[in-house]
């Protein structure tokens, strides 16, 4: 959940669960001088963002944790296969041109290829293919493989990972996809992507999770 904006209202429910809690909610509604009714939605916030705890004939606690406290933690929950959406794939021997029209048709920005056995070789970007079509030859004879990025230059993820570290390695890179693997005694068999796309998604729903 996302750092969100306090209501003063809200402000002071904090406050008074700070000093009292646990506390009820008709205690703190008391407190207000509001009904209990008028309070419930503040308290569901509060709560659904992660600045309080409630325990059933308890009442609610502060949890002591600040708004990048939560975030932070949030983010620690969030994996790859959460968000990995479907590869779009290529084999090594198909032609610059064939590449260059799945791209455009597939309307993504990155190309993963793969051998006879469907197990990962390369990979191909918008500027691989705007490289090779650079001058005159022709597209339609050059098989990927001689401009694709090979292993072991290809940087991999795989479900389990967290999304944060994977876009972490997107700004180190510089690239706009990762392939999303899984590791047999034969090599990787790419099982998904994660784009910067996947990331945003990622993002604001956590940012709209925190608003409900």
């Amino acid at each position: 959940m996302r750092t969100i904006e306090l209501t003063k209202r809200q402000e002071q429910i904090l406050e008074i669960v700070k000093e009292n809690g646990p506390i009820t909610g008709e205690q703190i509604a008391d407190q207000l001088n509001l009904t209990r009714a008028t309070l419930r939605p503040d308290l569901a916030i509060l709560t659904m963002a992660g600045y309080l705890d409630a325990r059933p004939r308890v009442g609610y606690f502060y949890t002591g944790k600040s708004g990048t406290q939560l975030l932070t933690e949030n983010l620690q929950k969030i994996y790859v296969k959460d968000y990995q959406s479907i590869p779009v794939v290529v084999n090594e021997n198909v032609s610059v041109y064939d590449a260059i029209c799945t791209m455009f048709l597939e309307d993504v920005g990155t190309l993963f290829v793969v051998d006879q056995n469907s197990l990962l070789v390369g990979v191909l970007s918008r500027k691989d293919l705007l490289r090779a079509s650079i001058g005159k030859q022709e597209l339609t004879t050059i098989p990927v493989h001689i401009i694709m990025t090979r292993m072991p230059n290809i940087t991999m993820c795989e479900r389990d990972d967290l999304l944060i570290e994977i876009a972490k390695k997107l700004i180190e890179k510089q690239i706009d996809a990762l392939p999303v693997v899984r590791k047999s005694e034969k090599g990787y068999e790419v099982i998904g992507r994660v784009t910067k796309t996947n990331i945003t998604k990622a993002f604001v729903a956590l940012g709209e999770e925190g608003l409900k």
